[in-house]
């Protein structure tokens, strides 16, 4: 049988982005409820850059570290008891070392990827489509709802304005100005943060925010939410881990004390394929890269500026 090989984004050390390289890998042939997947696309999330940054410790046995938990790609070979084909198109999420030009990877990872799904979108769907599902499970979001979503122009909140939209919602969310008219064409009513945003809120909703959803993890978020939301367990947060607990908010995703929600999120991933390849989610892509200027990717979503999803490509 003959050795397959893999093109694979490592981290060589603890640091910034120049410790990315890309080097050469074999690839096992699939087990009992495994894959092998050609990949075409991977997507990039700021939690990749966290796993380098000694943010999680600098344990040196762990390098060098690969990289990345989503891609889309096509079944290059199959093990007992996967339930997919050689030649089938999917979406891999959670999929650990995803920057691989191969990736081996569980069956129960692998969601079918329609044939109206581009390659790129599909990479950069369910990692933020699935958080921010689960934000809005969480926080019982519904027809009728005003919804106020910090960070609307990053990758979970802009997945979580449209999927407010389509469940009936109204949404308010913050971004800067650069991304006002982006948040308008999806339904949303763009508002500036930064002092005053309590005040701005308001008399876009007069008659009130039934609930919050904060992707940012600054203060501003967490008091403008705490002031115009009554019901605290209508507030969740992803991202502020100091504050969640002692105000009493969802905290949510796979942080210390947060709720992974690991089942809302895998139930979503079907649903946001399907929306997604018939145009009813948006998959906004902020930039492309090749493997090898993965470091200049990570930079800019190390960054924290980046418009929707940053993807590699092997």
């Amino acid at each position: 049988m003959a050795t397959i090989r893999a093109q694979v984004v490592v981290a060589t050390d603890f640091g910034g982005p120049e410790v990315l390289s890309v080097v050469d890998q074999r690839v096992a042939e699939p087990g009992a409820g495994e894959v092998r997947v050609a990949v075409r696309a991977a997507g990039v999330n700021r939690f990749d850059v966290k796993v380098y940054s000694g943010a999680f410790g600098t344990d040196r046995s762990q390098l060098p570290r690969r990289l990345g938990s989503e891609a889309a790609g096509v079944v290059s070979a199959v093990g007992p008891g996967a339930r997919v084909a050689v030649g089938d198109e999917v979406i891999l999420f959670p999929a650990s070392g995803a920057y691989a030009s191969e990736l081996l990877a569980p069956a129960d990872a692998v969601v079918a990827k329609p044939a109206g799904l581009g390659w790129h979108e599909a990479a950069g769907l369910l990692l933020t489509g699935g958080t921010a599902a689960h934000t809005l499970a969480a926080t019982s979001v519904g027809a009728g709802d005003t919804v106020l979503v910090h960070g609307g122009s990053g990758g979970v909140g802009l997945m979580a304005v449209q999927l407010a939209r389509l469940r009936g919602a109204r949404v308010v969310a913050t971004a800067s100005k650069r991304n006002h008219e982006l948040l308008r064409s999806l339904g949303a009513e763009p508002v500036v943060y930064g002092d005053g945003l309590a005040e701005r809120v308001r008399a876009l909703a007069p008659d009130g925010v039934d609930a919050a959803i904060d992707t940012v993890g600054n203060d501003e978020a967490m008091d403008v939410s705490l002031e115009l939301v009554a019901d605290r367990s209508r507030i969740a947060t992803i991202a502020n881990f100091d504050r969640a607990p002692r105000e009493r908010v969802l905290l949510l995703g796979n942080g210390p004390g947060a709720v992974p929600g690991e089942e809302i999120r895998r139930a979503a991933r079907p649903e946001l394929a399907r929306l997604a390849a018939a145009g009813e989610l948006r998959v906004v892509i902020a930039g492309m890269f090749p493997f090898d200027r993965a470091a200049e990717a990570h930079r800019q979503v190390a960054a924290g500026h980046t418009t929707g999803k940053v993807i590699l490509v092997p």
